[in-house]
């Protein structure tokens, strides 16, 4: 079908996301019209395969599931809407199924973006901190190349000085940790990751202890060039939370439900937050949902006084109180339980990785790579010895390269000054052999191409 008014539409109407759009005064915008498996297909008809799970990590179980979208159906001409001042079937059960799979956790708390259920946390710290500590532990720390969301409140937690570039001034409180990748070391030392969690507790100490409420990090860093914390580092981190009473807000929005190849990248740690937020891949894009899911104590602290009109958490998500986002959440991790994707992503996982270190011997370009599951990075170089990072153009000419070849892949863009340098590859849940070595097959050529 002819589709061209479509793309006159957009060129002239539509916003696009993280897009210069000088660009398409030349040149028409990409419109895709349909996706299966880990297939798209774009107006021109021509196929991808998606290396990033929809663009940022998201579409777990993969495009054209009908029994989600059936569910989803079923559901809103049943019941599609009421505010989250009561409850609604799909959130209740959701919700049950949700914490069976994170022991020590019991509560969720329902919005529509990762950005959104990261500032409910942080208001739950500034509150906690009025009601329990007088004013004080209002702090709250966030680590170097991390991210976690657009608003402006994520912002001032932002790691990445690119995303916060131009959006100032920032709310105060949000104090930055130094980064943990051992690649591009801070400190010359054998238990690196210790180390690296010994600077939050400098911090700490610099800003005093009882100044600070909580620390934002998260399990594996993602857009901040996929760093896997070296061993040592998280049991440290736990450690220094509890000395401190500092609570642990685990940023889950990429990593969660299954991307890591567990059900929450912290489950590989040992760990035991008190905050964990998540959303991309807990409806795989087939619904907006977010959750902020927290412990039993620190939901205590919001009724402990019930004649306090300002007692309780005063909040409220509009579109929180959709039944959509947790229908399809239900269905979602159905899915993922019975087709067995935790299995399939370690896996396809240990493949991905296996593959790109196959191409580390063989290009220069590749310094380092990194990764767990599927949630995959290499950090290109100009000089192998030297570390020093490949020109931003020619990462990306990289990526340009691999979309010509028909297999779409990601890159760290617009968050680190100079360091934009790491392919990022994030295939869904259901990926097989093929697939991997097809996206592998086109970095392969693409840096064959590329760097001569």
């Amino acid at each position: 079908n002819d589709l061209s008014h479509v793309v006159a539409a957009d060129r002239a109407h539509v916003w696009h996301h993280l897009s210069q759009h000088k660009q398409y005064e030349t040149a028409d915008p990409r419109v895709f019209v349909e996706g299966k498996g880990m297939r798209l297909w774009d107006v021109t008809g021509r196929e991808y395969l998606d290396a990033v799970s929809g663009g940022v990590w998201t579409v777990n179980v993969g495009y054209g599931r009908t029994s989600i979208a059936d569910a989803v159906r079923d559901q809103l001409v049943k019941l599609n809407y009421y505010a989250g001042a009561a409850g609604n079937v799909p959130a209740a059960l959701f919700a049950e199924r949700l914490v069976e799979k994170m022991p020590g956790l019991s509560r969720v708390y329902y919005s529509n973006s990762g950005s959104e259920a990261n500032e409910k946390a942080y208001k739950m710290v500034r509150q906690i901190a009025q009601r329990r500590h007088g004013g004080r532990k209002w702090k709250i720390l966030y680590r170097d190349r991390d991210y976690h969301g657009t608003t402006i409140g994520t912002l001032a937690s932002s790691g990445q000085d690119q995303r916060a570039a131009q959006y100032g001034p920032y709310p105060d409180g949000f104090v930055r940790v130094p980064h943990c990748l051992e690649y591009r070391k801070q400190w010359d030392v054998e238990n690196y990751g210790e180390r690296a969690a010994d600077a939050i507790e400098e911090a700490i100490r610099r800003e005093g202890p009882d100044t600070v409420g909580a620390i934002v990090l998260e399990p594996i860093t993602a857009g901040g060039g996929v760093i896997v914390p070296p061993e040592g580092y998280w049991p440290r981190v736990q450690e220094i939370c509890r000395k401190y009473d500092i609570l642990l807000h685990i940023d889950e929005v990429v990593c969660g439900l299954g991307r890591t190849g567990a059900w929450f990248g912290y489950q590989h740690y040992g760990i035991r937050p008190d905050i964990v937020t998540m959303a991309k891949g807990v409806a795989s894009g087939y619904a907006a949902i977010s959750c902020t899911v927290t412990t039993e104590a620190v939901f205590e602290m919001f009724k402990d006084d019930a004649a306090d009109p300002l007692g309780y958490f005063r909040d409220i998500s509009t579109f929180g109180g959709c039944t959509a986002g947790p229908v399809a959440a239900l269905e979602n991790m159905r899915i993922i339980e019975d087709e067995g994707l935790l299995e399939n992503t370690r896996a396809m996982g240990a493949r991905l990785m296996a593959n790109l270190r196959a191409l580390m011997e063989k290009h220069a370009a590749i310094g380092e790579v990194r990764g767990k599951g599927l949630f995959c990075g290499a950090e290109l170089v100009a000089d192998r010895a030297t570390k020093e990072p490949l020109d931003e153009k020619r990462v990306q000419a990289v990526v340009a390269e691999c979309l010509a070849r028909g297999v779409i892949i990601g890159a760290t863009n617009r968050s680190l000054p100079g360091l934009n340098n790491t392919l990022c590859l994030s295939p869904a849940l259901i990926a097989t052999e093929n697939d991997i070595d097809a996206i592998t097959d086109a970095i392969d050529g693409a840096l064959a191409k590329v760097m001569g």
